[in-house]
């Protein structure tokens, strides 16, 4: 099941107080070294789940990572990158771990002016390659960097955040150069490739399991901008790989969840709507009659008799 692993949850799994900026428009960050919270973060079994926050992890250990439906394996050194849009879990395979991990929300660093738009690079994109084994050499200076920012932050340098911002920046961009370029693609793979990343971040946004749980992609702009690719390209694509447009695919998921959700909850109508990204009950009792032939109502009436 695909749900929201919070920075509350996370603070709450190394048993530390939640800090106090946590939600707030500064933005929140923070570094750990992973030799000393191995313990912690080894208790109890972690959910492959989307976290709430941005990750990057500096590893020197044997580790298995849940990414994406997909399962890699890493021998030794590994920088790993993490996002809120895509579940994931990293899994150690032996007792000797070590390294860094910092972990920051888009709020802190929307404060830096270098512009750079997370969602946008490479390294973060679907069918993107989030990990990346490493050289020794490679590893030294990275570690080399976290250190910094570990003494940074406890620092009590008045612009020590920005300072850090600047931290955060160069790691990005040292794991954005050694992202493995991609091989070009003829038409036929790049289309089938478009589509299973289409697919993936469609389905990657369900079951929706609590009423305060929402949609967030749910046009084929939103999915366009994602694949950073033009609307009227994916829907050529699909077209062309489906026989569906991009709207048609949307749509017939969503009212397939909602008539699970009409079926399998006690939620009230506001509630199935809000989680399914309308904004007004009405936009969802129209969209599902169309579909079914029945108000939502009507629906749950039906099939629970």
């Amino acid at each position: 099941m695909d749900s929201l692993f919070t920075l509350r949850d996370f603070y709450g799994k190394l048993s530390l107080p939640t800090p106090e900026n946590i939600g707030k428009d500064i933005g929140h960050f923070n570094v750990f070294n992973i030799a000393e919270y191995r313990t912690r973060l080894s208790k109890g079994e972690m959910r492959y789940d989307r976290r709430s926050y941005f990750k990057i992890s500096l590893i020197n250990g044997k580790n298995r990572a849940e990414y994406a439906d997909k399962v890699i394996h890493v021998e030794d050194k590994a920088l790993l990158f993490a996002s809120p849009w895509i579940p994931y879990n990293y899994v150690p395979q032996d007792e000797d771990q070590s390294g860094y991990f910092c972990v920051f929300t888009e709020n802190f660093l929307s404060k830096d002016k270098s512009g750079i738009i997370l969602e946008k690079l490479p390294l973060f994109q679907p069918g993107g390659y989030p990990i990346l084994n490493i050289s020794e050499e490679n590893y030294t200076e990275l570690e080399n960097l976290f250190k910094k920012i570990d003494r940074e932050l406890s620092s009590d340098y008045p612009f020590k955040f920005d300072l850090i911002r600047a931290y955060v920046i160069e790691l990005l961009h040292m794991g954005q150069k050694l992202h493995p370029v991609q091989p070009l693609e003829n038409g036929k793979n790049a289309a089938i490739r478009i589509t299973d990343m289409f697919v993936e971040l469609l389905e990657r946004q369900f079951p929706i399991n609590t009423p305060a749980q929402r949609l967030l992609l749910k046009t084929a702009n939103d999915f366009a901008e994602r694949l950073a690719v033009h609307a009227n390209h994916l829907n050529k694509v699909l077209k062309e790989t489906t026989g569906s447009t991009t709207t048609a695919i949307i749509h017939a998921r969503i009212f397939e969840e909602a008539k699970i959700l009409l079926n399998n909850t006690d939620w009230n109508i506001s509630e199935i709507a809000f989680s399914l990204g309308f904004e007004e009950v009405a936009h969802f009792s129209n969209f599902f009659k169309k579909h079914a032939q029945l108000s939502p109502l009507k629906f749950r009436s039906t099939v629970k008799v």
